[in-house]
């Protein structure tokens, strides 16, 4: 019993240390500040980017700039706004598009939300759609 003990000491305190060395950040839980991609920044020397966005985010908001392609099948579609925490507008004016979230078995929480045709603005929320930040790009 003690050696299964030792064992499993020693897998905990090995897996905190990896995660301590390479700096790895734990994933907010949803419901949590909206400024949880704070302490994430756009790359270096992007100044068209604000601060706060996760790379991820930037490459997304790069993707639509491209018109694509993007990565998942749903990105583009149609984004309601039915809690209207978004200006309103007319139905059709805002879509949704992924943000990669590193470690994620599935889309995971984080999205862009464009509106206009092309797009002219941009909100960045990481916990699905319950908080958003308006990202102001330098063109």
């Amino acid at each position: 019993m003690r050696r299964w003990v030792r064992l499993v000491l020693l897998l905990v305190a090995g897996f905190a240390a990896f995660h301590w060395w390479s700096g790895l950040e734990p994933e907010h839980a949803p419901g949590g500040p909206a400024t949880s991609g704070a302490t994430a920044r756009a790359p270096a020397g992007d100044a068209r980017f604000p601060a706060f966005l996760p790379p991820e985010a930037v490459a997304t908001l790069e993707a639509i700039e491209r018109g694509g392609p993007y990565s998942y099948d749903r990105d583009g579609s149609v984004f309601q706004n039915r809690e209207r925490r978004l200006p309103d507008q007319p139905r059709g004016y805002y879509r949704e598009y992924t943000v990669e979230t590193p470690r994620s078995p599935d889309r995971g929480a984080r999205r862009i939300v464009a509106g206009g045709d092309p797009p002219e603005v941009f909100y960045y929320t990481d916990d699905h759609y319950r908080t958003f930040r308006r990202v102001e790009v330098q063109r």
